[in-house]
């Protein structure tokens, strides 16, 4: 009998084991995005380059796992930040071009407005489908989606975001980092960033902090004597070199800001109940880093950090695409994706069951030059298909051009003291297809394409890219101002609907005829920085001592709000933008 008892105990014991575990499991984890800018995976530690400490990138490195080749869909910010909010490549919905909302001058005088892309109807940023599951989010700070971010995407999204304004602690967040010191513009303005001093986020008022630190100028934090290893496309002397350790301390500097975030994680606890994602938006900031369609522009380093600790110390070398972020983000924390995301999740409860065989990328319009380049990779070999041979590999940028570094090789052209792999870049023309092998030539110097022995890779490649443009349907095939009467059909961006609103017996209702628009409402009494639009889901009850707004906003379009006040329905505004004047 006391054998039946102790048997029924122990049986007992382990149903509550197996039932508090099984409740521990379902705890829903928390997703940090920690985005450095400009960055390539060459020059850091856990990628074999030890020349600059980052200690809290090493950690990560070595609790997590690094996965080795990660490839963004640009070699710029804009139209790579449009897939990781979207889940699908730029050039699949016109938004391939740099940078649609903020058009250089030449831009203008030639009838390129400054411009929303307009997303399929069905498409939301994957914060929005983030908050929609009951995630807090947030967004420190950079936006940059080639449109005006969805009203309903995010909680807060300012320089002062942090998951700890969330209103419940049992709340979980999806909160991103961007850390701007690594970018191209801190090769020749080294000012303070905000992660150099003090706390963070910062007391309200950043706008003086800047004006404070303005004039700034932040020293190097290696030895102006540190033995550099510089590419051979760039100039192999002292500007060369000082372009060098001017990166390797930016990448410093971003690794104490990455240490601020992660010292507050653990202060609040979160540490083990965090999924930690660090990685960059794009390549190098140096000259044919950023902005081209070598590894140097595309290839990006990335680090997940899995609260279990499972995979620690691990190297991870599938192929992995921008395309597959959004709906690996949503996998992660068990949500599956919407049909429409073009990638494939890459961990978590819905990863694809067969790595990626290719990545691709594309380079169109770069500020005021104009070119149309498309790029296949497979793990070992690189095509490039080149729609303006005629044109130059080199096009003058002003903005790269205040790089001191890029001044010298201009300097080296003119004069003609380039060597043979620095002048490649300043060829006059283009070859119509380029093919390298990166594992013999990671510099991507060496162009086989017309190789008899690589002629069966080269022909699969070149399937391959045109595969992928036929089934994205890539927009870069039309006219950029073409493009834009898609968009602005009247010369002026479209306008969601007003809200269709019911007020019935203490209920409102509301629709919208806008097809892909979403709803969103907040009362004014709720107003906050850290407060977001509420989801419209249901009838909204009636406050008569409070007045309700109502949103309704497609992306890509300019939203609309309403406002309820006892009872009384106001019309609708929308509200202006800065590109209104234009």
């Amino acid at each position: 009998m006391k054998t039946k008892f102790t048997s029924n105990l122990l049986l007992f014991s382990i149903l509550i084991f197996v039932a508090c575990k099984k409740s521990e499991t379902k705890k829903p984890f928390n997703v940090l995005w920690l985005v450095a800018e400009d960055l390539s995976p060459d020059y850091i530690n856990a990628y074999g380059d030890f020349r600059a400490p980052t200690p809290n990138l090493d950690r990560l490195a070595k609790e997590g796992v690094v996965y080795t080749k990660n490839f963004s869909v640009s070699g710029v910010c804009s139209p790579s930040r449009a897939t990781l909010a979207t889940g699908l490549y730029p050039n699949s919905f016109g938004a391939q071009n740099m940078r649609t909302l903020n058009q250089q001058p030449e831009n203008r005088k030639s009838g390129i407005i400054d411009y929303q892309v307009v997303p399929p109807q069905a498409v939301k940023m994957v914060s929005e489908i983030m908050r929609e599951n009951g995630y807090y989010t947030s967004n420190n700070a950079k936006e940059d989606y080639q449109f005006f971010k969805s009203e309903l995407a995010w909680d807060e999204s300012s320089i002062y975001a942090h998951w700890r304004n969330r209103p419940d602690e049992n709340t979980p967040f999806f909160s991103i980092f961007n850390f701007g010191v690594t970018h191209e513009s801190r090769m020749w303005n080294f000012k303070m960033d905000i992660f150099d001093e003090g706390e963070f986020p910062p007391d309200r008022g950043v706008k003086k902090w800047n004006e404070k630190h303005e004039n700034s100028h932040v020293p190097l934090l290696v030895p102006e004597d540190l033995e550099i290893d510089v590419p051979p496309y760039l100039p192999q002397n002292e500007i060369g070199k000082n372009a060098m350790r001017r990166m390797y301390t930016n990448i410093m500097r971003m690794d104490r800001g990455v240490g601020k975030i992660l010292d507050q994680l653990e202060e609040d606890g979160l540490m083990n109940q965090t999924i930690i994602v660090w990685f960059s938006d794009h390549g190098g900031p140096l000259p044919r880093q950023k902005r081209l369609l070598y590894d140097s522009g595309l290839r990006v380093p990335l680090i997940i950090r899995f609260p279990d600790g499972s995979r620690a110390g691990e190297r991870d070398n599938r192929l992995i695409s921008f395309v597959d972020f959004p709906p690996t983000l949503l996998s992660m924390v068990g949500i599956q994706a919407p049909s429409y995301m073009q990638g494939q999740a890459f961990e978590g409860t819905f990863k694809a069951e067969t790595p990626r065989t290719y990545i691709h990328g594309h380079a169109d319009r770069f500020d005021e030059t104009v070119d149309m380049i498309r790029a296949v990779r497979d793990k070992r070999f690189k095509y490039l298909k080149n729609f303006y041979p005629d044109r130059p590999y080199y096009l003058p940028l002003a903005y790269r051009e205040k790089m001191e570094v890029m001044k010298e090789l201009l300097r080296m052209r003119d004069t003609e003291t380039l060597d043979e792999n620095q002048a490649l870049w300043f060829r006059t023309t283009k070859a119509e297809e380029e093919l390298y092998d990166t594992e013999n030539d990671p510099h991507e110097l060496n162009n086989i394409a017309n190789d008899p022995a690589y002629a069966e890779i080269l022909n699969t490649l070149r399937v391959e890219c045109k595969r992928w443009m036929k089934a994205i349907d890539d927009k870069g095939l039309i006219d950029e101002k073409d493009l834009i009467k898609t968009f602005y059909p009247n010369g002026k961006a479209q306008l969601t609907k007003s809200p269709e609103i019911e007020v019935q017996n203490g209920k409102i209702r509301v629709d919208c005829a806008t097809p892909g628009a979403r709803i969103g409402y907040r009362y004014s009494s709720e107003k906050a920085a850290h407060k977001g639009w509420k989801f419209y889901t249901e009838p909204i009850e009636e406050k008569t001592n409070d007045t309700l707004e109502i949103i309704t906003h497609r992306l890509g379009y300019k939203y609309a709000i309403t406002t309820i006040a006892n009872g009384s329905i106001g019309e609708t505004v929308y509200p202006p933008n800065r590109h209104d004047k234009q």
